[in-house]
């Protein structure tokens, strides 16, 4: 063989080619089983016989084990509930005056006069509108559960710093505890620890540790070699080098982990609710959503933002060391005189006023049902336009990718029949786009287009299961190997097994849409934030507002606009999603290296050209993070976007927690969690082969 010919045949065996044939290939089985699945409709519907009885086998197992142990934890539950007892009747007992002094100084102390001022409104709103006693009760949820979840996230995390054999599972831990909705692990708990405020404690304090744990192992293995060296140089002991050298370096990053716990501590008071609800914000919420009380709902809502609004500015503040100068003027001794006086002023009040006498009655809450009755007019003058709306994303966008364009093609729907000549038009402008992409941009545009074609052709429930495991894990091979292959493949095919196959293809068309439609609205406008200081000052606020509601507060305005349905789950979920698109794409385009960038102007680019062709392409592994998140939060929401009448996953978590079916509910959370870890991972390794090819 001649050396011409040895050169040729790695060149034919070259990876794009092999990828290449190997999508040809899948497509190819797609295409068949379309075409068999009047003949075998199995190839389009999961068989039921072929279902494993994995929840009830789950169910058998907890039925014995519970009892046996129930007892020590209902134990563990009664000693929780004397302190957060304690805790609460303080907080309310203490009067407004003085919560408002120390939270006045808190916040100047953590970020200057304008959060001072902050605080002092957001205080002020809760006292008008007639919440403050919910409001205390809600924030002793928040001081018992933080501590806990701190503590816990340290140990936890300085174990995973030391031990290199304990950070792989306690990785693969945090990736469940963060992605398995809240709603699946009630279940457990309250077979466990009863129902009760209690139980809600347990849950946000379980919800809470994981950003603790990684923010507390990411701080320890940044700190420099050389201020270790120096501590060892010193003379220090090993609890001296840990103590006295490495957590305070480590200092600014473990309080980030105390502010994001904080922060998930609060964002989990109305799920706490449902289990165990009493005299505190999220139970408001709650109960006046269940009742379409949506001016109630409104106020409710908008206390426990500006409550994470508010703890989020003070946590935060103090992570970054209260940095402003005029915060630098109120020492640590005379913040802890300020706190002393609001404690006296406390007393005094409570010794001189009857109970109750600064409390303002009802407050704004009292004139809620006026808001009821404008919204309520609202709705009805205005239902054919928000009617409108709804029913034209769902007969021309929603309807099309869950059953087909095939099937949304009817006189009922559409007006008009699908024919053989619309599929044989449908099917040329597909390979026509194909083909035109793999000849401009690369094949795998050209296949990309392909595989979309099909889809939305079939729809997600329509589309044949063997093809769609196949793509699964053809794409986690070409992208990561065969390991990540291997799970995608095995993880689709136990949710199949499971009895979950049409919930599992309603979660990926509800969530891929408000993916798609998350990354092209909030990219876009993340871009005119990276290009104008005015948008970006104006968005600041709303995303900040966004990314600090509770999930729940989501429900109100999609449920008070547009009813029950896919529709409205798709609004609330894109709501909560669309922040990273925003932010990330801003901060990637913000930071590209100024050189380059001028580089390519002076070359005589355009604007448009310059942001095509430079600042995206370096930006992209920022932007593609904030992609990553996006998906994360999509698949978040799924469990709270099941009370507005969706049919995926989400919903049966809902279902099996109100009939405490612990089998159902952790195969469908789990479900929901090997989604998110399966996209968290071909995200992150599609960067790290980006970077490597950079």
């Amino acid at each position: 063989m001649t050396n011409a010919a040895a050169a040729i045949r790695p060149a034919w065996r070259s990876r794009v080619d092999l990828g290449l044939l190997a999508w040809c290939g899948a497509i190819a089985v797609a295409l068949l089983c379309l075409a068999l699945k009047t003949r075998l409709p199995w190839l389009v519907t999961f068989p039921k016989d072929w279902t494993l009885p994995i929840a009830a086998g789950i169910n058998a197992i907890s039925d014995a084990v519970v009892p046996l142990v129930q007892p020590t934890f209902r134990a563990f539950s009664a000693l929780l509930d004397w302190p957060m007892r304690a805790i609460r009747a303080r907080l309310v007992w203490l009067p407004w005056p003085a919560v408002m002094l120390a939270v006045a100084a808190l916040a100047f102390k953590a970020g200057g006069m304008r959060l001072a001022v902050f605080g002092v409104l957001a205080l002020a709103y809760m006292l008008v509108a007639g919440y403050w006693p919910q409001s205390m009760s809600t924030l002793s949820l928040v001081i018992l559960a933080v501590p806990i979840s701190t503590a816990v996230g340290f140990g936890l995390g300085v174990q995973g710093y030391r031990h290199n054999r304990v950070k792989p599972a306690l990785t693969a831990l945090l990736d469940l505890m963060q992605t398995v909705p809240a709603f699946a692990y009630l279940i457990p708990l309250l077979l466990l620890f009863g129902f009760g405020p209690v139980v809600g404690l347990i849950a946000s304090a379980i919800f809470a540790t994981p950003p603790m744990v990684r923010n507390t192992m990411l701080g320890l293995e940044r700190v420099p070699e050389a201020i270790r060296e120096a501590g060892l140089m010193s003379g220090c002991t090993g609890r001296q080098q840990f103590w006295r050298v490495e957590i305070p370096t480590a200092q600014p990053q473990i309080l980030v982990g105390f502010n994001q716990t904080t922060m998930a501590a609060l964002s989990m008071v109305i799920v706490a609710a449902i289990i165990g609800g009493f005299e505190d914000i999220g139970w408001e919420v709650l109960s006046s959503m269940r009742k379409a009380e949506f001016g109630q709902s409104i106020l409710s809502g908008l206390v426990i933002a500006l409550l994470a609004i508010l703890i989020d500015r003070i946590t935060l503040g103090f992570a970054r060391g209260g940095n402003d100068s005029p915060a630098r003027r109120l020492t640590g001794r005379r913040l802890l005189v300020v706190l002393a006086l609001s404690v006296f002023l406390a007393v005094a009040l409570r010794l001189f006023l009857p109970e109750g006498a600064l409390l303002p009655g009802s407050g704004l809450r009292g004139q809620a049902g006026f808001v009821n009755q404008w919204l309520l007019g609202v709705v009805r003058d205005y239902g054919w336009l928000f009617d409108g709306i709804r029913n034209g994303v769902l007969y021309s966008l929603l309807l099309p990718l869950r059953i087909g364009i095939a099937g949304a093609a009817t006189p009922a729907i559409w007006g008009f029949s699908w024919t053989p000549a619309l599929g044989l038009a449908y099917t040329a402008a597909f390979l026509a786009g194909a083909l035109w992409l793999a000849g401009r941009f690369g094949w795998r545009w050209g296949v990309a287009l392909l595989v979309t074609g099909l889809f939305l052709y079939a729809g997600f429930v329509g589309f044949p299961w063997p093809a769609f495991v196949l793509f699964a894990g053809l794409l986690a091979y070409r992208v990561s190997g065969a390991g990540l292959a291997l799970f995608a493949v095995a993880g689709f095919l136990l949710i199949m097994l499971a009895g979950l196959a049409t919930p599992l293809a309603m979660s990926l068309y509800l969530c891929g849409l408000a993916v798609v439609l998350c990354v092209l609205i909030g990219g876009a406008l993340g871009v005119w934030a990276a290009h104008s200081d005015t948008v970006s000052h104006i968005l600041r606020p709303i995303c900040d507002a966004l990314q600090t509601m509770p999930q729940f507060v989501f429900l109100i305005p999609a449920l008070m606009f547009f009813k029950v349905g896919e529709f409205t789950a798709l609004i609330a979920i894109m709501l909560y999603a669309i922040v990273p698109p925003i932010r990330y794409v801003e901060h990637g385009l913000r930071h590209v290296r100024a050189d380059v960038v001028e580089a390519v102007e002076q070359m005589g680019a355009t604007p448009t050209q310059t942001l095509l062709n430079a600042k995206l392409p370096l930006a992209l592994p920022v932007v593609m993070l904030g992609i990553n998140q996006t998906i994360m939060a999509a698949l978040s929401m799924l469990a709270i976007a099941a009370l507005v009448g969706t049919r995926e996953l989400g919903q049966q978590v809902y279902v099996a927690l109100g009939k405490a079916d612990a089998g159902m509910g952790l195969v469908a959370g789990l479900s929901i969690a090997f989604l998110a870890i399966l996209a968290d991972r071909l995200a992150q390794a599609w960067v790290k082969r980006r970077e490597v090819v950079a």
